[in-house]
């Protein structure tokens, strides 16, 4: 397996696309089997009760399923979610960033799936697991 995109290519297509997350999502790594996506975790990512909230830990797994179908497939920003589950296993750390750590079990013509495991920084237990497909649209 190959990727069409290296990972400051991705960054940059990533920050085009999606300007107003520009400051919230890193790349820290890419192979074709795997990426690592961080959420830059920041007072607007959370809850009351001080931790990382729901919506922020499904954007980050989000994001990672995308950029891991661009960085196989290309450019295509149409790319959409159509399915997503998500289980919350554990309290992030809220004065850590929340890393996520994805695979693409599947690529086809038209849909991709994704596995991603979310941890705090620093930390072995994940803290939430996303199960996610990706239609592709058509060439």
């Amino acid at each position: 397996m190959s990727l069409a995109m290296t990972r400051e290519e991705l960054s940059d297509y990533l920050h085009s696309v999606f300007p107003q997350i520009r400051e919230d999502f890193v790349i820290d790594a890419l192979e074709p089997e795997r990426i690592v996506i961080r959420l830059k975790t920041a007072e607007r990512h959370l809850r009351p009760g001080g931790t990382v909230s729901g919506p922020s830990m499904f954007a980050l797994a989000d994001v990672a399923v995308y950029a891991m179908v661009l960085a196989r497939i290309g450019r295509q920003a149409l790319a959409v979610t159509t399915n997503c589950s998500l289980d919350f296993m554990r309290k992030p750390a809220a004065d850590r960033d929340v890393v996520a750590e994805c695979r693409l079990l599947k690529l086809g013509r038209v849909l991709a799936v994704g596995d991603v495991l979310l941890f705090s920084e620093g930390s072995p237990a994940p803290v939430a697991r996303a199960s996610m497909t990706y239609s592709i649209p058509p060439g």
